[in-house]
C-alpha cells in the first residue's frame, strides 16, 4: 500500500530542490534562452530542465507511475498512478524578474487526485496535502480557506487567457461585475499560486478559463483539503481537465457560481 503522507513529504523535498535551481537561474535568463510555444506563451531551458529533474526524482519514489507534464519531457502514462506536473508555473513572471512563480506537482490515482504540492519559490512557501490528511499545510502549519460570507467581502483572483479569446468579452463583463462588487480583483500570473492562496485564505475565490491540468491539479486539491469548494463554470466537476475552474472558500461558492454562469455559460 502506498504511504501517501511519506510520498507527499518526499515530493515536497523534490519541489524545494528544483525550486532552488529555478531561483538560481532567474538572473541568467536572457532573450536567447526564451522559446515561444504559442503567441505570448513562453518556455525556457529552465522549465525543461526543471521538469526533467522532477521526473527523474519522482521515478525513484514511485516507479510505476506515469506522467502528464507541461513540457512533455516524459509522456509515459501509468495505469493506476500519474504525476501531473508544471515545473515552472508563471514562466512569464519568471523571465521578467517578477513573482510569483511556482513548482506544481499532483498525483492522480485512477481518476482521483490524492496528493498536491505547490512550492511558491520567491517566498519559500510550500503548500501541500495528501488524501487522508483531512487538512492542507503551509510550511508545516495547518491552513484553511477564509470565512468571508459574500462576494462583497471577498478578494478575487483570476488570470487572462493566452489564447482562445472567443469568450474574452464575456469574461471582461464578469470582471467588471467583480471589480465593482468585491474588495478587488488580482491577477498574479500563476494559477497554482492563486489556488494555494485560496487554500490559505488570502483570496476568497479564484476563477479562470483556458487552463490545463498541470496548472490546477495540485492547487485544486489543496483548496478541497483546506475546506474549499470547486467546480467548472457550469457547476460540474470537470475542473481539472475541463480548462475552466472556480475555487472558493465554500461560503461564497453559490453566489459566485451564479455570477460566472450568467456571463460565461452561453
Amino acid at each position: 500500500m502506498t504511504d501517501l503522507k511519506e510520498l507527499c513529504f518526499q515530493t515536497n523535498d523534490i519541489a524545494r530542490k528544483v525550486g532552488l535551481f529555478i531561483k538560481e537561474q532567474q538572473s541568467k535568463i536572457n532573450s536567447d534562452a526564451i522559446e515561444v510555444k504559442g503567441k505570448h506563451d513562453f518556455v525556457t531551458y529552465v522549465d525543461k530542465t526543471a521538469e526533467e529533474m522532477i521526473i527523474q526524482e519522482l521515478k525513484w519514489i514511485l516507479s510505476d507511475a506515469g506522467f502528464i507534464a507541461e513540457e512533455g519531457t516524459e509522456t509515459k502514462r501509468g495505469e493506476r498512478y500519474n504525476w501531473i506536473i508544471d515545473p515552472l508555473d508563471g514562466t512569464t513572471n519568471f523571465i521578467h524578474g517578477l513573482s510569483p512563480f511556482a513548482v506544481s506537482i499532483a498525483l492522480q490515482e485512477y481518476d482521483e487526485i490524492v496528493l498536491g504540492v505547490v512550492y511558491e519559490i520567491s517566498l519559500d512557501e510550500c503548500f501541500y496535502s495528501w488524501k487522508g490528511a483531512n487538512s492542507a499545510y503551509l510550511n508545516g502549519k495547518t491552513i484553511t480557506v477564509s470565512n468571508a460570507l459574500t462576494i462583497d467581502s471577498s478578494l478575487i483572483s483570476t488570470g487572462f487567457p493566452l489564447s482562445d479569446h472567443k469568450q474574452l468579452q464575456n469574461f471582461l463583463a464578469s470582471l467588471e461585475y467583480f471589480i465593482i462588487n468585491s474588495h478587488g480583483v488580482r491577477r498574479l500570473g500563476s494559477a497554482a499560486t492563486d489556488l494555494a492562496y485560496v487554500a490559505c485564505g488570502r483570496f476568497e475565490v479564484f476563477y479562470e478559463y483556458n487552463l490545463h491540468a498541470w496548472d490546477v491539479a495540485a492547487g485544486a486539491f489543496l483548496v478541497a483539503q483546506a475546506g474549499g469548494s470547486l467546480c467548472d463554470f457550469k457547476g460540474g466537476n470537470n475542473f481539472i481537465f475541463g480548462k475552466e475552474i472556480i475555487a472558493s472558500n465554500t461560503k461564497i461558492h453559490s453566489e459566485f457560481k451564479k455570477v460566472v454562469h450568467k456571463y460565461m455559460v452561453q
